[in-house]
């Protein structure tokens, strides 16, 4: 454990940035929801009412069941996607300071010093549980200053904290698994996803056992402000322990950067078609793109199935409709309330298209851009391989998304062959509305990359910022000036909606001259 200390700083110092901007904006979502909820309905039997409304499967495979109408149980609730980033920003910040450090080299020069073997996962988790731990006090220290009960508060923390926890101790585990950063996190977050899907399988289908086994659910169990449970913090704790012991024993089993598992040797030479730059880039891209795209296949057939029961909840509440609405665009229920989730998901897919844009900058700092880039390949033809996918895949992810919520919504109309012919063509064009913003997004990525690859994590706090604006700017009524400044609040409301191509067009133009400052700025700078 030698050196445990110093490598904590070092990573604060390197993760000043990105930490903080996911630490609050995740730790602000459940008092915010709250808020917004409170003010719309003010009344206990509105409350009731609401709660009532989306007490069905198809909502509660999106947010957990609902446990009780008060104010804060039904924010708790309406925040309930919000472990679940948790969990993903901490099984990432796991991976990064353990197994890309190892990757990069970076762990055998450290090593070389006075450093213990345990001290690079020890910092890392450390780091982890602070992050979780400042998030968890937050949460608490929000909700007992509007006066809501501490005992609730302090099971909303430890939801949170507890299911971060769960999945940093999964990324230390497949830190240690594989010897590439990309294979560790395919392999957590398989794992982030299988735990989210047995939730909503559980809950949706009404079999309460098989939610027992995702610690996404564990947390919920809890029942913060709704006569509090707190024996299922054992599972959680049980968990962390078992997965951190194997964590670390796998660690004293292995060599610095090699795997438990054995990497799979490819062949001797090189096949025809491998002979080119978008060759490398699908190689290396094709492992997001087809996991991206099962997710949201996923989550299309899930929200498709809930529009019909969102709109019969809507009907019968008429400032839950006013805020759909706003979100929405459409007077039509079903419309409103599929527009409005859309509007989400287009900044979900942002994430893909950042993440895909930001591989150039992981190359460059793994220092295999520089070989190819020695050969006859131009830097334009290199970044081009790479904003291939940066680009086009939001379009085939969301494609895959629009058709999936078409068919779910054109099943569930129960009106035949006619309404599933009908809704994909509408749906498919109200996901593919959202690529202007997608790409602008995407572009400012590549800028920072090319301009200042140092504040490449800018474009990840830009992201989160407009994830904010989108989760609670109806709630709360933001200004229109600051729901403005993201470019998702410019698109057409669809389905349902008029559309608009100025806006359209005017994003475009920001996404091409940010990438070719983008392109600009690499062609003229060092490499490194």
């Amino acid at each position: 454990m030698t050196g445990t200390v110093s490598l904590i700083r070092l990573i604060l110092r390197r993760d000043r940035v990105v930490t903080p901007i996911w630490v609050l904006i995740l730790a602000v979502l459940p008092i915010a929801q709250t808020t917004g909820i409170a003010e719309l309905y003010p009344t206990e039997q509105e409350l009731r009412r609401f709660a009532v409304s989306f007490a069905g499967p198809a909502l509660e495979a999106l947010y957990g069941p609902v446990t009780h109408w008060n104010a804060a149980a039904l924010g708790v609730w309406r925040a309930g996607f919000t472990p679940v980033l948790l969990a993903l920003a901490s099984t990432l910040t796991v991976i990064r300071h353990t197994r890309v450090e190892e990757e990069a080299g970076r762990r055998e020069l450290l090593g070389s010093t006075a450093l213990g073997r345990h001290a690079g996962l020890s910092a890392a988790l450390i780091v982890a549980a602070l992050a979780n731990l400042v998030v968890a006090l937050i949460i608490v220290l929000s909700f007992v200053k509007q006066g809501y009960p501490a005992a609730g508060a302090v099971a909303t923390g430890l939801n949170y904290a507890g299911v971060g926890m769960v999945f940093a101790a999964v990324g230390a585990v497949a830190a240690q698994l594989t010897e590439s950063a990309g294979g560790a996190r395919a392999i957590a977050l398989s794992a982030l996803g299988g735990a989210y899907l047995l939730r909503v399988a559980g809950d949706s289908a009404g079999l309460p056992a098989l939610t027992w086994l995702s610690p996404i659910a564990w947390g919920q169990k809890l029942r913060p402000f709704a006569g509090e449970v707190w024996w299922p913090l054992v599972p959680s704790a049980a968990a962390i322990a078992v997965l951190l012991t194997a964590a670390y024993l796998m660690a004293g089993r292995r060599d610095v950067a090699a795997g438990l598992l054995p990497p799979r040797l490819g062949p001797e030479r090189a096949a025809p078609g491998f002979a080119s730059p978008l060759a490398l880039a699908w190689r290396l891209h094709k492992g997001a793109l087809f996991g991206w795209s099962a997710g949201f296949v996923l989550f299309g057939l899930v929200i498709g199935g809930a529009a019909g029961t969102a709109a019969d909840a809507m009907a019968e509440n008429r400032q839950l409709l006013e805020m759909m609405t706003r979100l929405g665009g459409s007077a039509n229920m079903s419309d409103a309330f599929v527009a409005g989730v859309l509007s989400i998901f287009g900044i979900a897919v942002s994430g893909y298209a950042v993440q895909a844009a930001l591989r150039m900058r992981a190359e460059e700092t793994l220092m295999r851009a520089e070989p190819v880039l020695a050969t006859r390949v131009s830097r334009a033809g290199w970044m081009a391989s790479h904003l291939v996918f940066a680009l086009l895949g939001p379009v085939v992810v969301l494609a895959l998304l629009g058709v999936a919520v078409g068919l779910s919504a054109g099943a569930g109309a129960g009106d035949g062959v006619g309404d599933l012919v009908g809704q994909v063509p509408r749906v498919l064009g109200a996901t593919l509305a959202q690529l202007p913003a997608v790409w602008s997004l995407a572009a400012l990525a590549v800028a920072l990359f090319g301009l200042l690859p140092r504040l490449v994590a800018v474009a990840w706090g830009a992201l989160a910022a407009f994830l904010l604006f989108g989760q609670i700017g109806a709630l709360l009524d933001l200004p229109s000036a600051v729901l403005d400044l993201s470019p998702f609040s410019h698109l057409p409301h669809l389905p349902g909606g008029e559309v608009t191509v100025a806006p359209l067009l005017v994003l475009t133009a920001i996404s091409v001259a940010l990438l070719a400052a983008g392109l600009y700025g690499f062609r003229r700078r060092d490499l490194g």
